[in-house]
Order: structure tokens, then C-alpha cells, then sequence
């Protein structure tokens, strides 16, 4: 039988909570790790050019990455530890890194590597061998969803095949975009089916941002409650999987909400936490941890 989404919790709160709770006392020490990013850096292997023009991003979340060779200098200076390498995707959903594959091996000697790599194929595991100490894996596993933001006429298996193949070679960290449908919450639940029967050491979870100059650029950030309800049966059906609020999510008050529920929920590490969070875990019992590189290195 497939996963439903469970009411969402009434005000933010209520019996999801309460449980989801009570399993992350009882598979982890009382710590949370707050992340603030300064020993990572972002690089786009393209520039701000991405083929696919996905309905959530259009290529802006690219514009601020570094290139290869500033960032390559930061790392022979010392500044960093760690970079990610990410890209705008290739008509066929993946990010090529052969053409770049001589400069990224310099910079492996470094540094630790983390690749973005879209939809994979697993034959083409070589240009990563080496190289990617970590992939984040954007797994989206809904056939409608992958269509409509994706423009790719690919199902969701194909994206659970490349995940659990990558999975195999080298550690994989899924990532989970809640509300990547236009702000609605959808097959994300069957994502979390999936991830549920097979649990990996570390799920991240990022959320859906209206952004301007984008083709979902009007539509409504995901609703608070139901990422809560979200959250806390991800901590319920995977109960010792280290649970990541990442980088990408709404800022300002929405932020602020979304980082006290997702600590309610059993989260167990946040990157650029909203102010007073510190505080507020305290407030729960829980000791904080500083973290300063990408949050699924």
C-alpha cells in the first residue's frame, strides 16, 4: 500500500511531532548540528547555461557559483576544505564532467569533492571515479513532477535506478526538494516509500523557493504544516537515518518557522540557520555543534 501524507499538525504542532520526537531521542544523543558555510564553495562547471531551464530554478541558482579556476586558487591558498561541483544539466538530464575532468583532478588532490550530478547513468561512472568523495542525488521519483519541472520524458524509476546505482560505487546522499511541484507536496511521499524500504546513512531536505524569473516564479512556498507532517514521518519511517535541513529553503519569517519545526520533528543538523535557533534547541535539551562545510560532506 503506498504512503499518505498524515494530517498536518495542527498550529505546527500536535501528536507528529510529539512522536517523530520521541524516536530521534531514542536513536540519537541530544545534539544538533547547526552548519554556517565557510569552508565550502560552489562551482558551476556551465556558467549560468542549463538545458533543461527547469521550472523552479531557470538557471538563477547558478549565477552566484564560482568557476573552476577561482576556486581552484581559494583551495591552493587554504581558504576552503571542500567544493561543491554543480552545473546546469545536459538535454538528457545529467551534468557532463569530462571536458573539465583534468582541472577537477587538481583540485581533488585539495580538497574534498561533492558533485551534483542530475539524472546519472551509471555507464558513465568513470568520469567520476577518483574524483567525487560524495554525490548529491536529487532524487525525484513522481513521472508527473519530473515532466512538469523537469521537461524530461523520463520516469521516476529511471531516477531510483541511477540513485541506487551511483549508491553502489561511491556514498550517495539523496536529496528531497519538498514542494518542487509549484510549492505543492506531492510525490514526494512516494519518494520517501522508496527511501523508507531501502534507508540511507543521510537524507537531505531542501525547500521549494518561488524565484523570481522563473517559470514558478508566482507560485506559493510550500505550506508550512504540511512540511512539518512531512518531516516528522520521514524521522518516524527512518528512525536511524541522519535527517539534513539544507541550504536551499525560504528565508525570513518563513525560515524562522520552518527551522524550530524541523528540530521539533528530529532533525538532526540544519545549514544557515535562522537566528535565535541556537537558543530555542537549547531551550529542548539539545547541546549544538558548529559545522562549516556543505552538510552532505
Amino acid at each position: 500500500m503506498s504512503l499518505r501524507a498524515p494530517s498536518p499538525p495542527p498550529g505546527g504542532g500536535g501528536d507528529s511531532l510529539a512522536r517523530a520526537w520521541a524516536v530521534r531521542e531514542a536513536n540519537f544523543a541530544p545534539l544538533l548540528t547547526l552548519i554556517r558555510l565557510g569552508r565550502t564553495r560552489a562551482v558551476s562547471l556551465t556558467g549560468s547555461d542549463c538545458a533543461l531551464n527547469c521550472a523552479h530554478c531557470g538557471g538563477r541558482y547558478l549565477l552566484p557559483m564560482g568557476d573552476l579556476e577561482r576556486v581552484g586558487q581559494e583551495a591552493e591558498a587554504g581558504r576552503i576544505s571542500s567544493v561543491l561541483v554543480s552545473g546546469g544539466c545536459a538535454a538528457d538530464g545529467s551534468l557532463h564532467f569530462s571536458p573539465h575532468r583534468t582541472q577537477l583532478a587538481r583540485l581533488a588532490r585539495q580538497v574534498r569533492l561533492n558533485f551534483h550530478v542530475g539524472l546519472f547513468p551509471v555507464e558513465r561512472w568513470p568520469e567520476l571515479e577518483g574524483l567525487a568523495d560524495t554525490v548529491s542525488f536529487d532524487l525525484v521519483t513522481d513521472d508527473q513532477t519530473i515532466r512538469e519541472v523537469y521537461g524530461l520524458a523520463v520516469s521516476g524509476d529511471a531516477y531510483w535506478r541511477a540513485y541506487r546505482a551511483l549508491s553502489q560505487r561511491v556514498r550517495t546522499v539523496p536529496h528531497v526538494c519538498l514542494g518542487l511541484k509549484g510549492g505543492a507536496i506531492d510525490g514526494e511521499w512516494g519518494t520517501l516509500e522508496r527511501l523508507a524500504a531501502e534507508p540511507p546513512e543521510v537524507l537531505v531536505f531542501i525547500v521549494f523557493i518561488p524565484t523570481p524569473g522563473t517559470a514558478y516564479a508566482d507560485r506559493p512556498r510550500p505550506d508550512l504544516a504540511e512540511v512539518a507532517a512531512f518531516l516528522a514521518e520521514a524521522r518516524l519511517r527512518l528512525p536511524g537515518t541522519r535527517l539534513l535541513l539544507g541550504c536551499l529553503r525560504p528565508g525570513g519569517r518563513y525560515r524562522q518557522e520552518l527551522d524550530q519545526l524541523a528540530v521539533r520533528a528530529g532533525i538532526n543538523a540544519i545549514v544557515q540557520p535562522a537566528a535565535g535557533l541556537e537558543e530555542f534547541a537549547a531551550g529542548l535539551g539539545l547541546a549544538i555543534a558548529w559545522g562549516e562545510e556543505c552538510c552532505a560532506l
